[in-house]
């Protein structure tokens, strides 16, 4: 899969802006920012990663996520976890030590929705803003600037700077204050989960009555069993075919997120738990990094 893929962007402010973190989806966020003409900084744990980023897009590259944010009007940040949202934002060599006052931290990592409201009152306290933005879409959607982005915050904060976002996104929405894009990531979650298992049983269910799946599976796509999923998986799922796409080893750090907030809410999501044990019978069969379609593999 290409860095990038081509596309149209609309007018925008150029901005001075930084990204942290130039993973399997940031790489490419950062990468549209730059093709749409803004100013980019970007930081990442492995600096050769970093310097190849700015040998194919421009901009500069910084050796910590502080210098990376010095001048910068907004920070975009998309890491794994919790701890290493952390290890970027805050500390000596953090983001926020470097970041003026009035900028605004963009965090699309999906994180917990507490990790949220921490960050968002300790930079609050520091005079900057602060915003909670995970993505959906996968690494296609980061590579084709095609991402759907779940905000959570002020909104006259999320304003002033969705435009920019719109560099790598089809759609930035505002859902509620301050750890709601958390939450909504959590609800995507949770439908991706029993879609894929759905998916899974039906799939295998046809094949051990003798159909030709991808036949049914062009049917039924034309009806109401019509998913995402369907139509982006459901074809590499017959063909036994899953190193792509978003790997397990994700979907249960994701699911664990879930399934601590529903703890915490009081949701029942037995579906969501019961699915996140068919992942840990895929890991244990060799498949952490396979893509989320794998649940099939534990019914063949």
């Amino acid at each position: 899969m290409p860095s990038i893929g081509s596309k149209t962007y609309a007018p925008a402010n150029p901005r001075k802006v930084a990204f942290l973190g130039l993973g399997v989806m940031g790489l490419p966020m950062a990468g549209h920012l730059a093709r749409a003409g803004h100013t980019v900084t970007v930081y990442n744990r492995s600096a050769e990663k970093a310097q190849a980023w700015v040998a194919e897009f421009g901009g500069q590259a910084r050796a910590t996520p502080r210098e990376a944010a010095q001048g910068a009007e907004i920070v975009f940040c998309c890491v794994g976890n919790d701890d290493d949202l952390r290890s970027v934002v805050l500390g000596d060599d953090g983001a926020l030590a470097g970041m003026q006052t009035g900028a605004t931290f963009v965090d699309h990592t999906t994180a917990s929705a507490s990790i949220a409201r921490e960050l968002h009152g300790i930079a609050q306290a520091r005079g900057i803003k602060f915003i909670d933005a995970p993505v959906s879409g996968g690494q296609a959607g980061a590579v084709n600037g095609m991402l759907t982005v779940m905000c959570g915050g002020d909104a006259a904060d999320f304003a002033a700077v969705s435009d920019a976002a719109q560099a790598f996104a089809r759609a930035v929405t505002l859902v509620g204050p301050i750890g709601a894009g958390q939450l909504a990531k959590m609800v995507n979650q949770i439908c991706i989960a029993g879609l894929v298992q759905g998916l899974s049983e039906g799939i295998a269910f046809g094949q051990a009555a003798g159909l030709d799946m991808k036949q049914v599976l062009d049917v039924i796509s034309k009806g109401a069993a019509q998913s995402w999923q369907m139509e982006n998986r459901g074809a590499t799922m017959v063909d036994d075919k899953f190193e792509f796409g978003f790997a397990v080893d994700w979907m249960r750090k994701d699911l664990s997120l879930v399934l601590d907030e529903a703890r915490r809410n009081g949701a029942r999501v037995p579906v969501t738990a019961l699915v996140d044990q068919f992942y840990a019978d895929v890991q244990k069969l060799g498949g952490s990094r396979w893509d989320t379609s794998s649940l099939i593999k534990r019914l063949r």
